[in-house]
């Protein structure tokens, strides 16, 4: 500012008054040549000023207090896969923190006006205190959005801010009902390296609103989900809450190179279809550190359902789940399908805590999904208060419509349990593969599992084939005490490539400014 100040007085104070008629003098009016020492003082001063106002209306110099808009947010440190060069807050574009007021144009045009940095080092929408309604808008390549402390982005429930898009080429129709789908709130397609975090801000789906509509049939499409990107690589989601989900709450689909991290999801136990995270066609996937309350299956792997997954033929593969806490009385901790038609391969999850949880892994498919799933290796599951630890079924008979492939046979092989205890379980396993095409290769060893009550039927087994080692109470006679040592159910000793990127260290700017 005193750049500024200097730049509009000093020439007035020291310089004839400026005349139309003589441009070719207006250098010298400028910059009168008997005072050459100070003209030369001044013309440094010329060129910071242009500089600094260069700067500013880049974004690169952000401006005031904590909160955003032009006030300081103190210089917060946080942890990403990238950092970004230019800052802005959500309020530069007028929106208002009031929860009453809609945000949707105030987010899109920041997305916009951050898009113009993507090939210049990114750009970074802070989004400060305060309740942000908004309807669904997206996100653009080489973008974060960071959400304060004290931060709540609320979903809108007025109808008309939710677009209606078409559905999934690999479920060829809405899950909820034929037809398209409402777009999710925080969207974004064709994408490279986008971040969704914050210092534990919120996002809201509140989904009352769309769970009554489901319960009484009052929906014309398919309900969105809190986050979805699709065709997109290197995301990175992490340290947010995300509270009441209209549906699934985290959809990558068709994606790859994805890390989701430290994150809470929460929702009541009965809400229709709130899946935690659902990795969906994706490829390199890193999920750990995650806290999930939900009415449906914790993570959920899938990968296309019936004839649309196998045409498009796109398998979730090399994913790892460690430190997971999940609580869901009416599903599972990890679930494998049941729309898996695209393939479902090399899973690796450890360090798995459930408590009040209808199933520790669970696979569901059915005959017509046709596809795979192989190579799944679990380990170390604490588990509390359960209806199985095991679950696999091949007559999860659910189909988008009746195009489907009767002889589309799924292949189910490869699958490893090891270090698992359990307590308070009503059934240890229940294992019903296909019977023209058993689940094979299934491995367990070191499994304890203390039955609620004493039961003639503690597994219950068809169709399966198997071996196992130190197994109480003892299971069916598919899986035969082997006497096996650890490595006959091994966990993979190699790295996937997902778990060697590192984070960086980033400075959220003392100001923000666009």
């Amino acid at each position: 500012m005193l750049f500024c100040l200097l730049l509009f007085k000093i020439p007035l104070t020291f310089s004839p008054p400026f005349s139309p008629t003589k441009n070719r003098e207006t250098l010298f009016y400028i910059f009168p040549p008997k005072f050459l020492l100070f003209n030369v003082l001044l013309a440094c001063l010329l060129l910071m000023a242009v500089a600094e106002c260069r700067f500013r209306i880049r974004g690169c110099l952000p401006a005031g207090g904590e909160g955003g808009g032009g006030s300081a947010v103190g210089e917060t440190k946080y942890k990403a896969t990238s950092c970004r060069a230019h800052t802005a807050s959500l309020t530069d574009f007028g929106a208002v923190g009031d929860g009453v007021t809609s945000n949707t144009k105030a987010f899109q045009a920041a997305v916009t006006a951050l898009a113009e940095f993507s090939g210049d080092g990114g750009g970074l929408l802070y989004v400060p205190a305060g309740q942000w309604l908004t309807g669904p808008f997206n996100l653009t390549s080489c973008m974060t959005l960071f959400l304060h402390r004290n931060a709540v982005i609320l979903a809108s429930q007025d109808m008309n801010e939710w677009p209606v898009i078409d559905f999934l080429p690999s479920y060829g129709r809405g899950r909820d009902v034929p037809g398209g789908r409402y777009s999710s709130l925080i969207v974004g397609s064709n994408l490279t390296d986008v971040i969704i975090t914050g210092d534990n801000g919120t996002i809201d789906g509140r989904g009352g609103f769309w769970w009554a509509k489901f319960h009484h049939k009052q929906l014309k499409y398919t309900r969105g989900y809190l986050v979805e990107l699709m065709y997109s690589d290197q995301i990175f989601i992490s340290n947010l809450v995300f509270l009441n989900s209209p549906s699934w709450n985290i959809h990558p689909v068709y994606s790859s190179n994805i890390i989701i991290k430290g994150i809470t999801i929460s929702a009541p136990v009965h809400s229709p279809n709130t899946d935690g995270i659902n990795p969906d066609s994706c490829s390199h996937v890193r999920i750990e550190d995650c806290y999930i309350v939900s009415g449906d299956d914790c993570i959920a792997i899938k990968s296309g359902w019936d004839e649309y997954g196998i045409a498009v033929g796109m398998p979730s593969q090399h994913i790892i789940i460690r430190r997971l806490t999940c609580v869901s009385p009416t599903s599972a901790t990890i679930a494998l399908g049941s729309e898996m038609s695209g393939g479902v391969q090399d899973v690796r999850a450890e360090d798995i805590t459930a408590i009040d949880t209808e199933s520790g892994v669970r696979i569901k498919t059915a005959v017509g999904r046709g596809g795979f799933i192989k190579d799944i290796y679990v380990r170390r599951m604490n588990l509390h208060t359960m209806k199985w630890v095991f679950w696999m079924t091949g007559n999860y008979n659910s189909h988008p419509d009746q195009k489907y492939n009767p002889d589309a046979i799924p292949d189910v092989e490869g699958i490893s349990y090891s270090h698992v205890t359990a307590e308070n379980v009503t059934t240890a396993g229940r294992l019903e593969g296909i019977e023209q095409a058993p689940f094979k290769g299934i491995c367990m060893f070191n499994v304890s599992v203390e039955v609620r009550k004493a039961k003639k039927t503690t597994w219950v087994c068809e169709s399966v084939e198997g071996i196992s080692s130190s197994v109480t109470p003892a299971p069916c006679d598919a899986f035969k005490d082997e006497g096996l040592t650890p490595a006959a159910c091994p966990f993979p000793e190699d790295s996937l490539p997902i778990e060697d990127v590192e984070m960086k260290d980033c400075t959220l700017p003392s100001t923000v400014s666009l």
